[in-house]
C-alpha cells in the first residue's frame, strides 16, 4: 500500500467522498454526513488529506484533519478533526484505517495540534472498535451532530 498526501477535491478524493456518503445513507437511512467541508480545511499546515492506494494504483482508504479552535460548537484550542476516515469493502480488514490514523496523528501533532477529536455514529461500530482500541476516549460531544442520539464524540491527546 502507498499512501499519498492529496487535496481534498482531488478526483480520487471526491470518488472516495462519494462511496462514504453513500455508506452513511445505507446506514442510517439520510442523505450522508451533512457536516460543511471546503477543500481549503485539509491545506498543510491546518490539515491533510490522504489516500491509500494498493498495487494497482486503485486507491482504498482515505481520511483527513482539519484544524479546529474554539467555535461554539464544542471543540477546543488546538484540536485536530479527523474526518471521512473510510477503506472500501474489498480492503478491509487489511490494517488500512489504523495505518491512516497512524499517520494522520502524526502530521496533526507535527503541525503542533493538541488533541485529535472524531465524532462518529452508533451504526459504525467498527469504527468505534477503531478507535477505542487506538487510545480515544469519550468526550464532550462537539459539531454539527452534537445534538444527535446517535452521536459518538472521540478523543485523544496528541501529545508526544
Amino acid at each position: 500500500m502507498n499512501i499519498r498526501r492529496v487535496a481534498f477535491d482531488h478526483p480520487d478524493a471526491v470518488k472516495l467522498n462519494d462511496e462514504v456518503q453513500a455508506e452513511y445513507h445505507e446506514r442510517y437511512g439520510d442523505g450522508g454526513d451533512a457536516t460543511v467541508l471546503a477543500p481549503a480545511d485539509f491545506d498543510p499546515p491546518r490539515g491533510v488529506y490522504l489516500i491509500a492506494y494498493d498495487e494497482l494504483d486503485r486507491p482504498v482508504a482515505t481520511g483527513g484533519w482539519r484544524s479546529q479552535d474554539e467555535n461554539g460548537e464544542g471543540n477546543r484550542d488546538g484540536d485536530a478533526e479527523l474526518k471521512r476516515m473510510f477503506v472500501v469493502r474489498q480492503a478491509r480488514g487489511l490494517g488500512l484505517a489504523r495505518r491512516i490514523l497512524a499517520a494522520l496523528e502524526e502530521d496533526a501533532r507535527a503541525a503542533g495540534r493538541l488533541r485529535m477529536v472524531l465524532e462518529t455514529g452508533t451504526q459504525q461500530p467498527e469504527a468505534i472498535a477503531l478507535y477505542t482500541s487506538s487510545g480515544y476516549e469519550p468526550c464532550a460531544k462537539f459539531g454539527y451532530y452534537r445534538f444527535h442520539e446517535a452521536s459518538r464524540c472521540y478523543a485523544k491527546p496528541l501529545s508526544s
